[in-house]
């Protein structure tokens, strides 16, 4: 995983942490609530090293691609 997909996967934590902050959040100053979402999405991070296995992605072909496959 390169740099850049961690930092993908990071904002993708963060986004799924904020929308459970924001259901559950009554009030509250906008910034410390995003701070906090942050704050869980390393730690789903940490969690997610802790495995060998990680997330699978998935990749789209290009027609290029697709047309070079052996399949």
């Amino acid at each position: 995983m390169t740099d850049e997909d961690r930092s993908n996967l990071r904002d993708l934590h963060a986004g799924f942490a904020l929308i459970g902050l924001l259901m559950t959040t009554k009030g509250g100053i906008v910034e410390d609530v995003a701070i906090t979402a942050y704050r869980f999405a390393d730690a789903m991070q940490e969690a997610r090293d802790q495995h060998s296995v990680g997330i699978v992605s998935v990749k789209r072909q290009t027609k290029k691609e697709k047309a070079n496959d052996p399949q």
